[in-house]
């Protein structure tokens, strides 16, 4: 278990020395406006440090707004957001960069990432990503839904490694091999929906482990998440859940609970297949 988890603050450090992170706010599928302001500074109120967005969820502007409101500076915040598929190629990805900062109010951003391989076009994509980087405008870049493959393809020509993977991951989808590779290249991985939208918070495995340690099962798997050195990013828009979810780290799940959970894998997808996707 990486010692360095103690609190909300606590980071990871990417190849390139920028420190992520472990626990931050997804935004996905959070309405722009109130909805996602609130939850933003609910976040950040609660000591979140880390805010996840992207073009295609619509709601950057509120993100900006949120964290204008927030009073914190920004340099304690690490701000992720991503290009859409639409946007892939090196002129447009550079003009997608634009427009999202400028919608958010930022002059950088921590992290960008490409937000799924669209074939033919990835790679001109990540040269756009490299220049922004070199440029200064971006802290750290990565990818999103990235397979093994598609990885390999990618630093076989890439001037710089991509830093993270965000994937989806949950007890139902462990990506071993994926994970696995992205250690052995130094790329950090996250997760993405690591509470399978909804689907495992009856799990009678999880149940049982949470009951044993006072928690919910929610806080189980981010827990797990975590011991597993994988950056999670759990979405809400309640307040209390939002800071339940980031209780996770006054208690620790032993061996044979890690393993019990990892043994939930089915290779189960919530969401589309980065090997099979139309978009």
């Amino acid at each position: 278990m990486n010692s360095n988890i103690e609190n909300l603050q606590s980071t990871t450090t990417l190849a390139n020395g920028v420190k992520m992170p472990w626990l931050g706010l997804g935004v996905y599928k959070v309405e722009d406006g109130q909805e996602v302001v609130d939850s933003v500074k609910y976040a950040i109120k609660a000591g979140y440090k880390s805010i996840d967005t992207a073009k295609i969820y619509e709601n950057e502007e509120g993100v900006g707004q949120a964290i204008k409101e927030s009073g914190v500076s920004r340099e304690e915040l690490f701000v992720t957001s991503k290009v859409w598929n639409a946007d892939q190629g090196y002129d447009t990805t550079l003009q997608a960069f634009e427009t999202s900062l400028n919608k958010l109010g930022l002059e950088y951003l921590s992290l960008y990432l490409i937000h799924w391989p669209v074939e033919g076009k990835y790679k001109d994509t990540w040269k756009a990503l490299e220049k922004l980087y070199k440029d200064g405008k971006i802290r750290a870049i990565g990818v999103s839904n990235f397979q093994v493959h598609h990885l390999e393809d990618l630093i076989a020509e890439a001037e710089v490694k991509p830093m993270v993977n965000q994937i989806e991951f949950h007890p139902l989808l462990t990506q071993t091999e994926v994970r696995e590779y992205c250690k052995k290249q130094g790329i950090q991985v996250e997760a993405w929906s690591p509470l399978a939208q909804g689907e495992l918070l009856d799990n009678e495995v999880l149940t049982q482990i949470a009951e044993k340690h006072g928690k919910s099962t929610a806080q189980v798997i981010l827990r797990w998440d975590l011991q597993n050195e994988v950056v999670t990013i759990p979405k809400s828009t309640k307040e209390h859940r939002i800071i339940q979810n980031a209780d996770v780290f006054d208690f620790e799940l032993n061996a044979e609970e890690v393993e019990k959970i990892n043994a939930l894998n089915q290779n189960h997808r919530v969401g589309p297949d980065p090997d099979n996707f139309d978009f």
